[in-house]
């Protein structure tokens, strides 16, 4: 059996393509970093360090690498004859990835069709990547080739401390859940997967829980003047904060998906341990990146602010964060610039539907733009 993986990071080595490998799969990693995929090229094998209760190592074998810049044909090839495609280079990048993958259905001659699952911190992502797909094809028919399968994702892979090479530390604690539906009843064999009926709790749950309450603190430490999430979180205004916007957010989840209100208290307790394990020093300024998408439509603090306030309840906290968000400044961050520069540029109204897809007609508009006035009068 045969997985490539586009996306040989941190997270696709020591989460997708660790849980690929367990499952029997030869792992082709494909990526468009050069000093990477030619230290994996000539690599036999790398270790994933879990770290948290019980932490064991997994070294990795049987996986080769392929420059997705440079050798596209190769990966082509390798993509017509896989069991299964997967990817973790965040949503943007999925356009990206979607001729590879339309030009490899179109050689493909097995009957068995191709799994293709996006695995990314957005809602429907592998929806979104056949959207492209089907815009990369010659002959639409040519999607019936492949099954593409929705997924949720989770588990904390930080930054790696310097010369750690290809090893990867993670915490202990992982999901994947997957939707069996487009399967039909032949899901391929991956036994640590969480095979689901509906995903949609799984994917709100996890992204407005994990992603929104990560973020949140990563903002408020941001401001707080502090550099890693565990120290952020042991301030009392921070842990304060994240636990208000917490609540909003399993609020709409057990109204919205009948989940049990102290299951999800439970689920909110183990992630905020988990936030705050000092084996994982993660930056603020890495979980803070790229606030333009994190501010955007469908993510994580606007999607449930607005679905809160289309009910008729005020997201306060939500629209507190999304404020921090505002005022989150890194260097090495081109979207943080960029919004800064926005702030500096537009009126709030224009800002508000640029950034976060609010029009002004829906009820969380005045109060986004009470967050961007805000923001604005701090930085000017």
């Amino acid at each position: 059996m045969k997985a490539v993986h586009f996306g040989a990071g941190n997270i696709g080595r020591g989460f997708v393509g660790l849980i690929l490998h367990r499952a029997g799969y030869e792992v082709v990693f494909a990526d468009v970093a050069a000093p990477l995929i030619d230290a994996l090229d000539a690599a036999e094998s790398y270790v994933v360090h879990e770290v948290g209760e019980g932490a064991r190592d997994h070294v990795v074998t049987g996986f080769r690498a392929i420059n997705s810049a440079t050798n596209e044909s190769a990966l082509i090839a390798e993509i017509a004859s896989a069991d299964i495609v997967t990817t973790a280079v965040g949503p943007g990048i999925l356009k990206f990835v979607a001729p590879v993958i339309a030009r490899a259905l179109e050689q493909r001659e097995t009957d068995a069709p191709l799994a293709v699952m996006a695995c990314e911190n957005a809602i429907n992502a592998t929806d979104i990547l056949r959207g492209h797909v089907a815009e990369a094809v010659s002959d639409r028919a040519v999607l019936e080739r492949a099954v593409f399968a929705n997924t949720a994702v989770d588990r904390i892979v930080p930054a790696q401390p310097e010369g750690a090479g290809l090893d990867v530390t993670v915490e202990t604690y992982f999901e994947w859940a997957i939707e069996s539906p487009p399967f039909a009843g032949a899901a391929p064999v991956i036994p640590d997967a969480h095979w689901v009926e509906d995903l949609a709790p799984y994917i709100e749950r996890k992204l407005f829980t994990v992603n929104t309450g990560h973020a949140t603190i990563a903002y408020a430490g941001h401001l707080a003047g502090v550099e890693l999430v565990y120290d952020a979180l042991a301030l009392p205004e921070v842990d304060s904060a994240v636990r208000a916007v917490l609540a909003e957010t399993k609020a709409l989840l057990v109204a919205k998906h009948g989940l049990d209100a102290d299951e999800q208290q439970a689920y909110i307790e183990r992630i905020l341990t988990r936030f705050a394990n000092t084996a994982l020093p993660d930056r603020v300024d890495r979980v803070g990146r790229q606030p333009l998408r994190k501010l955007s439509r469908d993510e994580r603090f606007i999607s449930p602010a607005a679905e809160l306030a289309e009910s008729g309840t005020e997201p306060s906290a939500l629209l507190s964060a999304v404020g921090t968000a505002l005022r989150f400044v890194s260097p090495d961050d081109e979207q943080s610039l960029e919004l800064q520069v926005w702030l500096g540029s537009m009126e709030a109204e224009q800002l508000v539907t640029r950034v976060t897809g609010i029009e002004p007609s829906h009820p969380l508009f005045g109060g986004l733009v009470r967050e961007v006035k805000l923001a604005q009068s701090r930085t000017a």
